[in-house]
C-alpha cells in the first residue's frame, strides 16, 4: 500500500470518530470468535483420541469414555453457538458503521462538489462526478464492511490457529505455516497489478456513465437528427472498453483463488503423508493427525476469504484514491477570513454604503494564459443605473456576470459592490444582494412553491400575494394544483416562457439590490412578454441593473450601453451617442435592423 493510500485512509478515519465505542467492541470480539473457531478441530481430534484409547487432554483423561465424549460434544456445541452469535452481532454492527461512514463521506463529497468553482465543473463530466458520489462510495462501504474488519478477523484467526498448532505438534504446525508463504507472496505480487486494473475499471465506468447521461440530456437532438445508430456505436465502444477492463480484474481474481485451492490441497496431502508416517511410528496419535487435517482446512479458510475480499479491498483502495482526489480539489472561491482581511487591509474601501454601485477595476480573466476572456476591464455603474452589455458572441458578457457573482475569480484586478471588494463580502450575503435571471431557466424537481422560494422562508400565503402582484395568476390558475403543482425534471411540463416567468418571480421575491438579466424575456411570446413588462419595470425601479441584451428595444431603454469586443470595453454611452459615433455598436444596430445579427 502506497504512502498516499495510508494518508488518505487516515484522513477518512476521522469519519469513524463518532463510532469509536462500537468499533472497539467489534475489535474486542475478534479474539473470542477466533478462539471459538480454533478449538473446534482440537475437540474433534480429542474425541477421536478418546475413542481410540490414545492419550487425551488432562481435563478429560480420567473421565469414562462416554462421559468424555458427551463433554466434548457439549463444549463443541457451545463453541459453535457462541461463534455464530458473536459473528452475527459483529457483522450487523460492521455493516451499520459502514453505512454511517459512507453517509458522512457522501454528504461531505456533495457539499465539497457544490462548493467547487464552475471552472472545475466545466472540465469534469457530470457522469464521472456521479460515479465518485455513488459507486466509489459504495465500494468504500463494501471494503469497510466486508474487507477491513474481515481482514483483521482473518489475521487474528490465522494467529490463533498457528499458535494452537505449534503448541500441539511443532513439526506439523511449522509444515502448514510454511505452506502459506507462497500464497502470501502471490497475493503481494498480484496486488499492484490488480490495483492498476481496478483503477482502469473505475475510469471506464465513469466514462460509461458520462456518455449515458450526455445522451439522455441530449435525447431531443439525438432523435431529431437521427443520431441513435452513431451514438449507439460510440456507446458500444465505451461499453466494450469497460468490459475489457473488468475482464482484467477477473483474471487476477480467479488466478489467486485457483492458486490458493491448489496450495491448500497440497498442504493437506503433505499432512496426510508426513502425519501418516508419524502415526505409524507412534510419534503422534490418530486424533492429533485428524486435528491437523482439520487445521489444514481451517488455516487456508482465512486465506480463501482474503482472496474473495481481494477484489473488495483493492476496489476500496481505488475508491479511497478517487474520493481523496475529489476531496483534495482546492476551493477556489471561499469567504475571506479575518486573517486575509487584516493581511490585505486595502480590500475594504471605507466610504458610505452605496446601494447597488458596481466597479470593475483592472479586471482580467482567462481559462488559459493564451485564451484571455476579459482583458484589463474598467467601468463603474452608479446606484440605480441601468446598463446594457452588448457585443459579438464570445466578447465576455456572461463572464462579467459570473465574475460579479463570484462564480469565477479574476486573475488580476478587483470588483467592488457598494464600495466593498466582493472578496470581503460573505458569499451568502453577496449573492443575496444580486438577483440573476438567466436566459436558460433551471427548475428543480418538486412543486412550484419550492422552486419560487428556494432558500427563503416565505409562507405560501405571502408567496401567493407576491405572485398576484407579478401578474402570475393566469399561469397559476392554468396549473392543476397551483403552487402545489409538481414539476418534472428541469420543469419539463412547462413551456420555456412559463419557466422564464417563474425565474423572474423568484428573483423578485428576494428584493435584490442589483438585478442581472440575460435577455429575460427571450423565450416569451409577445402576449406573455407584454403582461410581464409592467412588473419588470417595477422590479427594475430604483435598482441597479446589468442586462445582457440581444434586442434593440431592450438596449434603447438602458441608461448606458457597454460595447464589448474580445473582453475589452471598446465603447460606452447612450443609444443615440453610440449611433452617432459610428463604431461597432452602430454596425451591430444596423445589422439587427436588417435582421442579419443580434447585438
Amino acid at each position: 500500500m502506497a504512502l498516499s493510500d495510508i494518508q488518505r485512509i487516515k484522513r477518512l478515519g476521522r469519519y469513524l470518530q463518532r463510532d469509536r465505542k462500537r468499533i472497539l467492541i467489534i475489535l474486542a470480539i475478534l479474539l473470542p470468535v477466533a478462539i471459538a473457531g480454533a478449538i473446534q478441530p482440537l475437540l474433534v481430534g480429542q474425541a477421536i483420541s478418546t475413542l481410540r484409547g490414545e492419550q487425551a487432554a488432562p481435563w478429560i483423561r480420567d473421565l469414562p469414555t462416554s462421559e468424555a465424549i458427551r463433554l466434548l460434544i457439549s463444549v463443541l456445541f457451545i463453541s459453535v453457538v457462541l461463534r455464530l452469535l458473536l459473528q452475527g452481532y459483529q457483522t450487523f454492527h460492521i455493516q451499520s458503521v459502514g453505512q454511517r461512514l459512507t453517509a458522512r463521506i457522501r454528504d461531505d463529497l456533495f457539499s465539497h462538489s457544490m462548493a467547487l468553482s464552475l471552472r472545475f465543473h466545466e472540465r469534469m463530466p457530470v457522469g464521472k462526478l456521479l460515479t465518485r458520489l455513488t459507486s466509489d462510495v459504495d465500494a468504500l462501504a463494501e471494503v469497510f464492511g466486508s474487507g477491513a474488519v474481515g481482514v483483521l478477523a482473518d489475521l487474528v484467526s490465522l494467529l490463533v490457529i498457528a499458535i494452537t498448532m505449534v503448541l500441539i505438534d511443532w513439526r506439523l504446525g511449522c509444515l502448514l505455516l510454511f505452506a502459506q508463504v507462497p500464497v502470501v507472496w502471490m497475493i503481494l505480487w498480484l496486488q499492484r497489478r490488480y490495483r492498476k486494473a481496478n483503477y482502469r475499471v473505475r475510469e471506464e465506468l465513469s466514462q460509461l456513465n458520462a456518455d449515458f447521461q450526455e445522451n439522455l440530456q441530449g435525447l431531443e437532438v439525438v432523435q431529431m437528427f437521427r443520431r441513435e445508430v452513431v451514438n449507439g456505436k460510440h456507446f458500444f465502444r465505451t461499453g466494450s472498453s469497460y468490459r475489457n477492463a473488468v475482464n482484467g480484474t477477473i483474471f487476477y481474481d480467479s488466478s489467486i483463488s485457483a492458486f490458493i485451492e491448489w496450495v491448500a490441497l497440497a498442504a493437506v496431502a503433505m499432512v496426510l503423508s508426513i502425519g501418516g508416517l508419524l502415526v505409524s511410528a507412534d510419534a503422534i496419535g490418530l486424533g492429533t493427525l485428524a486435528t491437523f487435517i482439520l487445521y489444514a482446512q481451517r488455516l487456508f479458510e482465512p486465506l480463501r476469504q482474503l482472496a474473495e475480499r481481494f477484489t473488495q479491498i483493492q476496489g476500496g483502495l481505488t475508491a479511497v484514491e478517487r474520493i481523496g482526489e475529489l476531496l483534495e480539489q482546492p476551493l477556489e472561491i471561499e469567504d475571506a477570513t479575518s486573517e486575509d482581511l487584516n493581511r490585505d487591509c486595502n480590500l475594504l474601501i471605507e466610504e458610505p454604503e452605496r446601494q447597488g454601485e458596481i466597479i470593475f477595476e483592472n479586471v482580467s480573466f482567462f481559462y488559459r494564459p493564451d485564451e484571455i476572456i476579459i482583458k484589463n476591464l474598467n467601468f463603474k455603474v452608479s446606484p440605480g443605473e441601468h446598463v446594457a452589455l452588448v457585443g459579438p458572441t464570445g466578447s465576455g458578457k456572461t463572464t462579467i456576470i459570473r465574475l460579479l457573482c463570484r462564480l469565477y475569480e479574476p486573475q488580476t484586478g478587483r470588483i467592488f459592490l457598494d464600495g466593498k471588494d466582493i472578496r470581503s463580502i460573505p458569499l451568502k450575503e453577496l449573492r443575496a444582494k444580486l438577483g440573476v435571471v438567466l436566459q436558460d431557466t433551471f427548475l428543480f424537481s418538486g412543486n412550484v412553491a419550492d422552486n419560487l422560494k428556494l432558500d427563503s422562508n416565505l409562507e405560501n400565503k405571502e408567496l401567493m400575494r407576491i405572485c398576484m402582484e407579478l401578474g402570475l395568476n393566469p399561469l397559476l390558475n392554468k396549473l392543476p394544483n397551483g403552487l402545489d403543482t409538481q414539476l418534472r425534471e428541469r420543469g419539463g411540463n412547462l413551456s420555456s416562457g412559463e419557466r422564464q416567468l417563474f425565474s423572474v418571480a423568484r428573483v423578485a421575491i428576494r428584493n435584490p439590490k442589483v438585478l442581472i438579466m440575460d435577455e429575460a424575456t427571450a423565450f416569451m411570446d409577445p402576449s406573455t412578454e407584454a403582461t410581464l413588462q409592467k412588473d419588470l419595470d417595477r422590479l427594475l425601479e430604483r435598482r441597479t441593473a446589468l442586462v445582457i441584451a440581444h434586442r434593440l428595444a431592450t438596449v434603447e431603454a438602458a441608461d448606458r450601453i457597454f460595447v464589448l469586443r474580445r473582453g475589452e470595453l471598446v465603447e460606452q454611452g447612450s443609444h443615440q451617442e453610440l449611433l452617432l459615433q459610428g463604431g461597432l455598436y452602430a454596425q451591430l444596430a444596423e445589422l439587427q435592423e436588417k435582421g442579419l445579427a443580434k447585438l
